[in-house]
């Protein structure tokens, strides 16, 4: 998936919403700011790897709050499975 396509995905922001997503199998992917801090992205990383969840980490934290529309950066955002929100 790339930036345009997460414009337009259900989606939901930031570390604490994505991990609670995650743990409801609600997630097809996930995207982490590139410059996000690893204390903060590192658990999350590691969550999608035992659940099998592919992790994008090719955008910045501004990249990343800019597509999906929201005033912040975001450190991590999750696409959700379809009919999920």
């Amino acid at each position: 998936m790339q930036l345009d396509e997460l414009k337009k995905a259900e989606r939901v922001t930031g570390i604490k919403q994505v991990t609670k997503a995650i743990n409801k199998d609600q997630v097809a992917c996930v995207f982490l700011g590139a410059n996000a801090e690893e204390r903060v992205t590192k658990p999350l990383k590691s969550l999608c790897e035992d659940k099998e969840i592919p992790v994008r980490a090719d955008y910045t934290m501004e990249e990343l709050g800019k597509a999906c529309l929201i005033g912040v950066k975001a450190a991590a955002v999750a696409v959700l499975k379809q009919g999920h929100r």
